[in-house]
């Protein structure tokens, strides 16, 4: 067991002094996850309002679709998306494999459906009576769709935040899209698959701890919200 508590302390040595292969998966993983999360924010929001307030033909296959996105493996995204942006597919021509920029598109494909399916459930489940209300009010419709958003700010904000903890989490993804490439797009939890298999055990804590540090931080932020949204 000495490896473990040797690991652990060296972990802490790397953080503390700033080493820069640490630091550097650290920061690409934190520039990725949030244009990935923001991105599937701006998207899936108003297409989870749309799905939630509206009927129409086909809805019931497209929730069951959404819902069965959500738990697509990682790696499956990772192959799905790399058959689309590698050289011979559609997309190749944009250069998009072992970049950051194709490792956003992956995570998207991960956090997207999330979003969409959370928002949309947390939209009809206060979606008939407060529609009701607000239109007997008079309200306009951008206000009607104003109003409902802000009742439903807590599921959406946990959508969001339930759709980034699978976004900065994920290894799959980033491995086969981003190829792990030091200093470029290598991020914490491929650099731990990585830094572990070599036997750099320290290296593999320290991110770790970074990973816990930074969810722990996202639940904490959902609790305050929670509580200041209940008093």
């Amino acid at each position: 067991m000495d490896y473990i508590s040797q690991g652990i302390a060296t972990a802490f040595q790397l953080l503390a002094r700033g080493d820069a292969e640490t630091w550097s998966a650290v920061i690409t993983t934190l520039r990725v996850s949030s244009l990935s999360i923001l991105i599937s924010l701006l998207l899936g929001i108003p297409a989870g309002f749309l799905l939630g307030s509206i009927s129409f033909p086909g809805k019931n296959s497209i929730r069951t679709l959404v819902d069965t996105l959500m738990a697509l493996p990682t790696v499956v995204v990772g192959l799905l998306v790399y058959s689309l942006i590698s050289r011979r597919g559609p997309l190749g021509e944009f250069g998009l494999l072992f970049t950051l920029e194709g490792i956003v598109i992956g995570q998207v494909v991960l956090g997207l459906p999330i979003v969409v399916a959370l928002t949309a459930s947390a939209i009809e489940s206060l979606e008939i009576q407060l529609r009701q209300t607000l239109l007997t009010l008079g309200t306009t419709k951008k206000q009607l769709v104003l109003s409902t958003l802000w009742e439903a700010r807590y599921a959406v904000t946990v959508a969001a935040i339930t759709a980034y903890s699978r976004i900065i989490s994920e290894v799959g993804v980033s491995m086969m899209l981003g190829g792990n490439i030091k200093w470029h797009t290598r991020s914490i939890t491929t650099a731990m698959a990585l830094e572990t298999g070599k036997g750099e055990f320290a290296m593999g804590i320290a991110l770790g701890m970074v990973l816990l540090f930074i969810v722990l931080l996202v639940n904490l932020f959902l609790a305050e919200f929670k509580r200041r949204s209940a008093a």
